[in-house]
């Protein structure tokens, strides 16, 4: 009788599951449900207003979208519970929250629903850059190691900044918190009744390192006396490495979703860094692009060296006994998705409409039809802050070059070639420190759905993209997960790369640079990196005094 692994992969507007055939490889079903409250960024459920920069999420979401999904997928599948041996999650992060010591989180109490500090905040909540700027600068004059592994700079979506901005804003959630735990860890906790957080969230988003350990209490205090004892009171030393049991399913959550009591469950993992091995990547050299609302650029060494900019390198961070590295791309697929929401013309739309088709593909098309450099324009890719290479996210985006002629499909296909220069800028910060990166992977929706997309970025970086066959590579690298640590004896895996030699598959075809393309793109991304380093390195702070102004208008 087969055997099945389960894996969920929380995303930003939503989840998604997938049921693994152990035996076949095969994707036998999967099924996305969106959040009920969606990602709430101008007001919480009740009206309260949010801050600029704030992303929040309610974590009674997480729980509901398993009701549904897990038993879809075993009914679309027809098969039974009790071929289900492992499940294993994936999440954005850092997304994290404040819970009681029972996993209550503080939202859920009726004190605190119109506290937005009581909610969790999404990877891309940015409203703690003053915290952030803060630590860095205190970090730097303390001369604390650890901001070399993070490329120099702790980003305002780490854990850090958020919990210090929560005691700065709401110093009342603060002091009423037991534990704040990224959702990764807080669903395995929900369904195993253990508390396991897991190394890889630790590593990349808490400055946690498997041989130092957490920052000293020294460093701590001098950001905030308050934060003397942070790790001690409101985290945790206890940290377990990925491909580690979690625990076993309870009573209680596998009546809930549709699953036997006892089902191993892995240790949480995150979206970008499980989606390695789900490609078939467990060896230095290839880097794996997930491409989506934003991107992760995930490399894997034998060695720990410093690459500026990056968001960090952990040790067993992606698969054990590697050094795991990670940088990216703050919005990407956002950015397309803000210009077709906000500045595509209706008659654009209307004409897309008459061809039965999406406005996306009909933009697509006609940005497809244009050569690289004919439109005379080049952009930044800011629109969301820039986390690699500059980790700052008060930057903001531009396009240069407009004219009265600018047509809209020559603004499109700008912020794709931006969005790959910015890949460009990743690669290269990799090369130039010892960190090679001779072969692209991809995967995610732009990978999946989008040619122009994949084929820019192939001219710009002159590298080759192999794309993975799964629509939901997260999805599988987590039931990957599952398999590993439901064991050999049940049907699954002793390890990942066991698991890794036979359970991913890539496309058979490739994207590959043209030659003519690549050579106009090598003029551009000059231009690109000029103005790259003008406008993000400090010659000229212009996009940060226009969000000062902003700012103060708005709260006059």
């Amino acid at each position: 009788m087969a055997k099945y692994s389960i894996g969920v992969d929380y995303g930003t507007e939503s989840a998604r599951a997938l049921l693994l055939n152990i035996d076949t490889a095969q994707e036998v079903a999967s099924s996305a449900m969106a959040y009920p409250h969606g990602v709430m960024d101008e007001t919480l459920p009740d009206g309260t207003p949010l801050g600029q920069d704030w992303a929040l999420e309610h974590p009674d979401d997480y729980i509901e979208v398993l009701k549904v999904i897990i038993p879809d997928v075993l009914k679309q599948a027809g098969v039974s519970k009790d071929d289900v041996i492992g499940i294993g999650i994936d999440f954005t992060a850092c997304t994290v929250l404040p819970i009681k010591k029972d996993g209550t989180p503080l939202c859920d109490l009726p004190e605190f629903t119109k506290n937005p500090h009581a909610y969790v905040k999404l990877w891309k909540h940015h409203a703690a850059q003053p915290e952030a700027n803060r630590l860095n600068q205190i970090a730097a004059e303390r001369g604390e190691d650890f901001l070399a592994r993070y490329g120099g700079k702790i980003s305002s979506e780490w854990l850090v900044p958020k919990v210090w901005q929560v005691l700065n804003e709401a110093p009342e959630v603060y002091e009423a918190t037991d534990k704040f735990i990224e959702a990764t860890d807080w669903v395995i906790m929900m369904l195993t009744g253990n508390e396991r957080r897991n190394s890889c969230t630790a590593g990349y988003k808490a400055i946690w390192h498997k041989r130092k350990g957490y920052p000293s209490k020294e460093f701590y205090k001098a950001l905030d006396p308050r934060l003397e004892n942070l790790v001690d009171e409101k985290l945790s030393r206890d940290i377990y490495p990925l491909g580690t049991k979690a625990g076993e399913l309870t009573p209680q959550m596998a009546s809930l979703i549709g699953l036997n009591p006892g089902v191993a469950v892995a240790v949480g993992n995150v979206d970008a860094h499980v989606s390695v091995p789900a490609m078939g990547v467990t060896s230095p050299g290839k880097m794996v692009m997930v491409m989506g609302t934003s991107i992760c650029h995930m490399v894997l060494n034998d060695k720990e060296v410093e690459v500026p900019g990056i968001c960090g390198v952990v040790e067993d961070g992606i698969i054990p006994g590697l050094y795991g590295y990670e940088a990216g791309q703050s919005a990407v697929g956002d950015i397309f998705a803000w210009y077709m929401e906000t500045c595509l013309p209706n008659e654009y739309k209307l004409q897309a409409e008459q061809r039965g088709i999406s406005a996306f593909e009909y933009l697509r098309e006609k940005a497809s039809r244009l050569k690289p450099g004919q439109s005379g324009l080049i952009a930044l890719d800011w629109w969301n802050g820039n986390r690699s290479v500059l980790v700052d996210a008060d930057l903001t985006g531009m396009v240069l070059g407009m004219t009265l002629t600018t047509k809209p499909e020559e603004i499109y296909r700008a912020l794709i070639e931006a969005t790959a220069y910015g890949t460009k800028m990743i690669i290269d910060a990799f090369n130039d420190n010892g960190v090679e990166v001779k072969e692209l992977y991809a995967c995610g929706g732009l990978a999946e759905k989008d040619p122009l997309v994949m084929q820019i970025y192939a001219d710009v970086t002159n590298l080759e993209i192999k794309i993975s066959q799964s629509a939901q590579t997260p999805a599988l690298g987590a039931a990957m997960f599952g398999a590993v640590v439901a064991g050999k004896e049940k049907g699954g895996f002793d390890s990942i790369f066991e698991a890794a030699k036979v359970i991913p598959k890539l496309k058979d075809a490739t994207y590959k640079p043209i030659p003519e393309n690549v050579k106009i793109y090598e003029e551009l991304f000059k231009e690109y990196k000029i103005l790259h380093d003008y406008f993000g390195r400090g010659p000229n702070d212009v996009m940060k005094r226009l969000k000062a102004i902003k700012e103060r208008v708005a709260n006059a």
